[in-house]
């Protein structure tokens, strides 16, 4: 579990990086912050692109900058929205290759939600079923 203000400043940063949001299409900006178990927060937002497909999710471009800088062991990341908002499919089964870790979800408006991303992914496809 992480502590009060670990949370708060996932919140903090998840919300402050909504900004830069490419979004022309949706106008829906998300932003996310991932905090790796050294202690460092990494940050993305969502970026559209005019053939649909081609855009991404906040949670992956943080998660990408992470494993960028050489972490792979991560404890929450907070995901920000115009509204209330939960990872998508595709990013619970990218962050569930780390493990399970807390997703906390808010808005623009300060309400939030907490759960654990094996609960909101029961069950994900993972490495060990690689080997099986």
């Amino acid at each position: 579990m992480i502590t009060a203000n670990q949370k708060k400043e996932l919140i903090k940063k998840s919300k402050s990086v909504r900004k830069n949001s490419y979004s022309p299409y949706s106008n829906y900006k998300v932003g996310a912050a991932l905090l790796a178990k050294s202690g460092k927060i990494y940050i993305g937002t969502n970026f559209e692109n005019a053939a649909f497909g081609a855009g991404i999710c906040a949670e992956r471009v943080a998660l990408g900058s992470a494993i960028s800088a050489g972490e792979r062991e991560f404890l929450a990341i907070c995901v920000c929205g115009n509204s209330m908002v939960l990872p998508c499919g595709i990013c619970r089964q990218t962050l569930s290759e780390f493990d399970d870790i807390e997703i906390i979800c808010c808005d623009e408006n300060g309400n939030e939600k907490q759960y654990m991303l094996s609960s909101i992914l029961p069950h994900a496809f993972q490495k060990k079923q690689l080997n099986a």
